[in-house]
Formats: C-alpha cells, structure tokens, sequence
C-alpha cells in the first residue's frame, strides 16, 4: 500500500488524540469526483486536502473545494430546524426542535393529501450530492407512500443521455482518459478548463505529443482560447453543423464500411437524411465560414484517433437529444470506436457497478403516478391543476438554478404552497420555506461515489458527527417516516447497510474503504463498443434520422442569451455566498459584441435592462469579442441581494427528448438605462 495511505486509513484505530482523518470523494455534479483526505480535530473539520494517490485527480482540489473546511465551519451554517415567522422571501425565521418541526410537515401534509390528493405533494432535487446512497436511496419510498407526483427529466444529463441511448441502447461513452491517445480532440460544447479542470491535464499530453485540440462553443470560454483553433458557431445550431460533418464524410468516402456493415443499421436512411446538408447549407445556419466546415470533417474523418468529447453544454437546446444522437454516431459511421483515443467521451457510466436501490422489493412501483419534469418547476407551481401545495426541496436550489425562475419565485410566494427545504445555508430557495431542516455536509457523512467522468468508484468516510442538529439525506428521509409512521423496511436500514444493498458484489468493498477509491471491474481498455455489441434489439446501433428544425426567432428579442458557467469559484450556485468565494469573483455583467452595443448605443460599463419573455435583470454591459454578434453571455449561480438572478430571463422551453430545458432558446434586447459619470 503507497505511503501515502498511512494517515490517511479509515479504521477507527488511527483516530489519535482526538484526531481522525479519513479518506472520502468529493461530491459535487462534476465530473471529477475528486479524492480527498479530511481531519478532524476533538469533532470539528480542520483541514481537507487532495489525495495524491488518487489516479485521476492526483491530488489537486478545485478552488471551490479548497476552502471547503471554511464551508463546513462558517458561521452562517444551518444547524438546526427552523420554522417560517415572516413574509415568505423574507429570510425570518425562529430556531425549532426537530420534534415540533417534523410534527408541522406531518399535520400539514397530511391534510394537503386529505384535501387535494397525493399528487398535490412535489418531491424536487438535484444532485447537490450526487453520492450513491444520499441522492438516491430513501426518498423513492417515502413519496410514493404518500402517493407524491414524481419528479421526472433534469436540466443537466438526462438529454444528453437519451440522446447517445437512441443509437448506442446506453448512455455509455469512451474513458475521457482515453484521450491521452488521442491525435484529434473536439471538444463540443465543454469548458474542459473550467468544469472538468482534472481532464485538462491529460489533454495537454496528448498535445505534448503532437494531438490538435478544436473547440466548438458560441463563446470563447477561457477552454475554447486555449485550443488550436474555436468554431464559435450560434447558438443552438449543433444539428446542421454534425449533419454537415456527416455529408462530408460520405462524400468523400471517410467511413469504415467494414464496421457499418457488422455494427450498425439504418445506414442507408441516415445517408438521405444528410444528402443536402451540405457545407454551404450549414454555413448560414451555423454562422461558420464553409472551408472551417470542410475543414472541421476532414480533419476528423481522416484522424484514425480522433476523439469527440461532451458534457451536457449542448445538450440545451431543442434538439438537445438529436445534438447527441448525431455525435454518437460519427465514432460509428467511421469506425472509430475500434481505436484507443478515439470514440466519443460523455459519460462512462459508472453506474455499472453501482445498482440502483431494487425499489419493487420494497414495494415502490409507480408508473401512474403524475410525472413533472424537473426544469419547468415554475409552470407546475403557477399553472398546474390539480395543483401543488406542497414542495419539498432538497440537493438543491431551485429558485436559482431552474429556468423562468421568476415563475418558480412567484409559485414559492404562494400563500396555499407549503415549502420543507433541507439545506445547508439559507439559499434564494430556503428564504422562502415553511420548514428548513439543517443538512449534513460530506465529510460527516457516509457514501460510495460513482463519478460519471472517470473510472474509479470513490469511497466516503465522515470525519466528524454532523454540527449542531444537522443531518444526512438518508437520516432526514428517517426522520420523515418516522414522522409519518412509515414501517417500511427500507427506513431501518442503516447508511452502511444502504451502501451494501446498493453496490455491486463485484466491489471489493475492503479495499474500496482502505484505499478510498478501486478501478470499475473490466474497465482497462474502456472502449464500451470496439466490437459492437450495443444493448439494442439487434445489437447494432441504430444511426439517427433527423431533421433541422431551425433557430427560435423573435423579432422584439433579437438577441440569444448563454448563462454561462463561468466562476472558477461556484459550482452552480454552491459557494456563491460564502466569503473566499463570492468578493474573490468579478460581479455579473451581461457580455455582447461591439455591433449589437453600438447598434444600441451602449458603451462598456453601462447599466442596461436584459428583457426576455420571461422576465427582465439590470447589470453593467461588457463589450468585448467572446460572443459573436447576435449572442449575448451572462453569468448564473449568485446568489443575489436584490432578487434578481439570470434565470429570471430564461427559458423553460422543452427539448425534443429526456426532459430537459432548451436554455439557449432564450431570446432577449438589451437596452440602456444609465452611464456611469
């Protein structure tokens, strides 16, 4: 066993003078999974740092996790059960026990069932851990004996997801590490610097050695500046620009027969389909010069190792699902998923190992029961009947990060709508809650980490007892069944025993909690479809037909808006208000190109009104050459003083598949309201 692990193992006897370090994985909805080593002092966390054993992340923390024990500890941290005494939105509220607490959900609850049915109950969350057990296990059990509406789709993966599923049978895509292989990297849509920082540095050796590196982003991100060459193509125009790519490359013969013919169906009528997609017609669509189209194919089609990689950028637009069907299938038409470095690389799929809780044997079986996706919570709180009145929210904070949120803000004023928040500080969302009940944080809690960016399954020992009355995801669903007089068998399992059921025999558990992390089984030469075998009735995969449904166009918004990621500090809007993190990023400005400012007679600094269909937000204008004429950028996640957030202006548009929200449908004029003097 390295050295390293020697004060880092996770069995009791190395907890010494009343100090204890473990190893755990970090969190977050990021595809790193990072490894860490935490310490506690006498049950307080007093120093968190990167594993350097960890083969993926090699001992680096981001900037925001860097601070984590600052997080842990801070002063504004919820430690216990709180209950609403002002105006919802104002953020007054009085300490409770959990006992009184759980006593005003059940008594409210109860009746909201009793008056409107179960369907009237919301269950909404995201991944604000997206750990194995403490996103997943209990909830399922407790809505459903409520008879609760289901939570469907998700702004962030399910699209992409569904996308690669309808030609692969799978979500599952190349190791991203597989790009140390590579001669040709695309990245699509990815700010790899930014939200997948641990991948960057294996695409700087394939570089090394020689590899060419194209962005393909409507913005130039700080990834996008540091390639070889950016396609800054508009918004929302992905299928014309992949559908032109696929024509040259019939065309001029860049395909491996061989493959199509033993691994693929439906060739014949994905040929028709990109028959007139040609260059030209693509170029006016996607805003793109012809010979960088040409250009683009060629290059892919004649670079045996060429590897396509995406996270869930793209996936937000109407044709989202399409966007990655036809990504899935340029590695196939060109065979190139039989070369190490080539494929396309979105998720792993590390759930192989990681089964999901067998909900039937509990007896969770739902299927009529009312679904609502997740990304138009606004609309189901405002326009839904039989409707909401009661949200519980938890992994999350909506009011921020769901689209048309000031739809979701008007629902959550509500006079009839009962909010329970589980959360760690008192976010947009939680200000407007009934009940918030306080929220372990990871380094006091168990989990198993399946990263959906690597293949190394990450194991999660606490440091420390949870401060104050906070608890875990698992204990606070407990909490609520025993509230509701559950007896579910589920309900008594322990969080150790949760880890059991959930994992796959495969794992070698020992060595899981020793090392802090162990390699998925089968996965040294991950190249899921080098000789075909997809999970589709035939075993081929099936090649999409699809069909260009142009650009949304308004003619009082001319402008496409991105609400970018951009704060090296953020995730989301985790940290966005916690000092080190907030005052240490620039604040929000709404970036357009010096045509659309001079058309409107705005100047750098300006204060300006973005008004969209949804809503409307005032910040400072920046001019500059990121964004292409006709798109403007601004950054989301702040939390704000004012309550105005850049979901505001969002919309909550469907796309074509999974349940997602096409967010680059937003379209918005920006107009000038002062000059500073």
């Amino acid at each position: 066993m390295p050295d390293v692990y020697a004060a880092a193992m996770t069995v009791l006897e190395h907890d010494v003078g009343g100090e204890r370090t473990v190893l755990g994985t970090c969190h977050h909805d990021c595809p790193d999974s990072c490894g860490w080593i935490a310490t506690a002092r006498d049950g307080v966390l007093v120093e968190l740092r990167g594993n350097p054993a960890h083969p993926y992340s090699q001992g680096e923390l981001c900037p925001k996790v860097n601070r984590f024990v600052h997080r842990v500890n801070d002063a504004d941290r919820l430690l216990h059960p709180m209950i609403r005494t002002g105006p919802k939105g104002a953020g007054e509220f009085r300490t409770a026990s959990w006992a009184e607490a759980l006593e005003l959900v059940r008594a409210k609850v109860t009746a909201a069932v009793a008056d409107h049915g179960g369907e009237t109950v919301y269950p909404w969350s995201s991944a604000g851990t997206q750990g194995a057990i403490q996103q997943n296990a209990l909830h399922p059990q407790f809505f459903a004996n409520l008879g609760a509406s289901r939570q469907t789709g998700s702004v962030c993966g399910v699209v992409a997801a569904t996308g690669m599923a309808s030609v692969y049978g799978a979500g599952l895509g190349a190791d991203p590490l597989s790009v140390v292989d590579s001669d040709l990297i695309i990245l699509w849509g990815t700010n790899t610097r930014l939200t997948n920082r641990h991948l960057w540095p294996f695409i700087q050796q394939a570089r090394a050695r020689g590899a060419r590196v194209i962005a393909v982003d409507p913005v130039r991100t700080m990834t996008a500046a540091s390639c070889d060459e950016h396609l800054a193509l508009r918004p929302g125009t992905d299928v014309p620009l992949l559908q032109a790519i696929a024509h040259v490359l019939i065309r001029d013969g860049h395909l491996d027969q061989a493959y199509l013919d033993a691994h693929a169906e439906g060739f014949s009528e994905f040929s028709a389909s990109v028959a007139h997609t040609t260059p030209d017609w693509a170029a006016t669509r996607c805003g793109l010069d012809v010979e960088v189209i040409e250009r683009l194919a060629t290059a892919y089609g004649s670079t045996e190792r060429a590897l396509l990689r995406a996270l869930v950028g793209a996936e937000h637009q109407p044709q989202g699902g399409a966007t990655f069907a036809l990504l899935s299938a340029l590695p196939v038409i060109t065979g190139k998923w039989q070369h190490r470095g080539g494929g396309f690389a979105r998720s792993v799929g590390a759930w192989a190992e990681v089964a999901d809780v067998d909900l039937e044997q509990f007896g969770v079986s739902r299927p009529d029961a009312r679904g609502l996706d997740q990304p138009r919570l606004g609309r189901w709180l405002t326009e839904l009947d039989p409707p909401i009145t009661v949200l519980f929210a938890w992994n999350g904070n909506p009011l921020v990060s769901m689209p048309n949120s000031a739809a979701v803000r008007r629902g959550l004023e509500r006079d009839d709508l009962f909010t329970v928040v589980h959360e760690q500080f008192m976010t947009d969302t939680a200000r407007y809650a009934d009940v918030v009940f306080p929220a372990a944080m990871e380094t006091e809690q168990y989990d198993v980490m399946p990263s959906w960016g690597h293949l190394w399954l990450g194991w999660n020992e606490p440091a420390a007892e949870p401060l104050g009355e906070a608890v875990s995801n698992t204990e606070f669903f407990r909490r609520l069944a025993d509230a509701f007089e559950m007896s579910d068998e589920i309900f008594g399992r322990t969080d150790l025993e949760l880890i059991d059921l959930v994992l796959s025999p495969d794992v070698d558990q020992e060595l899981l909690r020793r090392d802090g992390f162990v390699r998925l089984q089968g996965t040294d030469e991950h190249r899921p479809w080098v000789d075909g075998g997809f999970p589709t009735a035939t075993g081929k995969a099936r090649l999409p037909v699809v069909e260009w449904q142009g650009s949304p166009t308004d003619a009082r918004h001319p402008i496409q808006l991105l609400t970018a990621k951009q704060q090296v500090r953020f995730l989301n809007s985790s940290y966005s208000g916690l000092q080190g993190h907030r005052e240490k990023e620039s604040d929000p400005v709404v970036e357009l190109h010096e045509a659309d400012a001079q058309a409107r007679a705005i100047r750098d600094g300006d204060q300006v009104r973005v008004t969209s269909e949804q809503g409307s937000i005032e910040l400072p204008a920046k001019i500059g050459e990121r964004v292409r004429p006709g798109v403007a950028v601004m950054p989301w996640g702040f939390w704000t003083e004012n309550d105005q957030l850049a979901n505001d202006v969002t919309s909550d548009a469907a796309t074509d598949s999974g349940g997602g929200a096409a967010y680059c449908t937003t379209n918005v004029e920006i107009e000038r309201i002062s000059r500073p003097s």
